[in-house]
């Protein structure tokens, strides 16, 4: 059924509306501070091929399912797409999408209404240290969960996740986080960052992470948002920020997260009627104008 679903032209006719609605300077690539050289890309994906670079991706199927989220992954150009002409993007973009599809997931225990995308590096690209970046535009829809993270490759928590961006669809703000044990789930390392008067999560913005060994820096569009140390991790339990990581990228949509946000239980977890309208025309999406990662500052710069 999955393989024969075609992709709806009106439904990325609205996201190429919706895209070219505004545009902001935010968002723009960073550059190097006055003196401080080049560092050397090792990972990248514009997202201007025709198809997603299977060599760099894995994409996520319906097995996979946590956090009492309402959708079930599948791998299908309905909900995971490249595209061009999206306003502001440079080139092609990256779409996840959700969709309503009652019925096409079998999951006995989820028995999930939607459907959606998700896709992740594991084994194809695993980093420690450097910084992760890129450059998103978000919908303004209650009791989403789009996000941007890392996570190591071991039994969660043990090995650690790095939560560089993550939205639950109030659009002023957006959360980043550290798990690992003894600080996982409902952790004490977590921030929010609200965006100054005039921006928000609709418009392009650029959300990074500068990981070295003994601390975390967490930026949107350059600016420092929040700073983890060692000494604050080790409070709580274990430093596993020394480990490989891959890198994801998801679309889900409500679960536990949207529901201790916005408290809406009806008529899904976290998930309100307005927002379950606007899935159903295929207007809602997370858009991804390019991954990158960089190596390590150089210890004498």
């Amino acid at each position: 059924m999955l393989a024969k679903m075609a992709i709806s032209i009106r439904a990325t006719a609205a996201i190429l509306a919706l895209s070219s609605a505004a545009t902001s300077l935010a968002g723009e690539p960073s550059k190097p501070q006055d003196g401080e050289p080049q560092r050397e890309v090792i990972f990248a994906d514009e997202f201007n091929a025709s198809a997603l670079d299977r060599d760099k991706w894995n994409v996520v199927g319906p097995d996979f399912w946590v956090n009492r989220e309402e959708q079930a992954y599948v791998d299908d150009p309905s909900v995971l797409r490249v595209v061009d002409g999206i306003d502001g993007a440079d080139g092609g973009a990256l779409i996840l999408r959700p969709l309503l599809r009652p019925g096409v997931d079998m999951g006995i225990e989820r028995d999930a209404n939607f459907i959606s995308g998700r896709i992740n590096s594991k084994g194809k690209f695993d980093f420690t240290y450097g910084r992760a970046e890129a450059r998103i535009r978000m919908p303004d829809a209650i009791g989403v969960w789009p996000a941007f993270w890392l996570l190591g490759n071991g039994r969660w928590p043990d090995t650690g996740e790095i939560d560089i961006m993550e939205y639950v669809g109030e659009k002023d703000w957006i959360g980043v986080a550290l798990h690992g044990p003894g600080y996982s789930g409902e952790t004490p390392l977590v921030n929010k960052f609200f965006f100054p008067e005039g921006l928000d999560v609709t418009d392009w913005h650029n959300y990074a992470v500068e990981w070295a060994a003994d601390e975390i820096h967490f930026e949107v569009d350059g600016q420092l948002i929040y700073r983890v140390t060692r000494p604050m991790v080790e409070y709580y339990g274990k430093w596993r920020f020394d480990t490989p990581k891959h890198i994801i990228l998801n679309f889900a949509v409500g679960g536990i997260y949207p529901l201790k946000t916005n408290g809406i239980e009806k008529p899904y977890i976290g998930v309100p009627e307005d927002t379950v309208e606007m899935i159903k025309t295929g207007e809602i999406a997370m858009l991804v104008d390019w991954v990158r990662v960089h190596a390590p500052k150089d210890d004498k710069d």
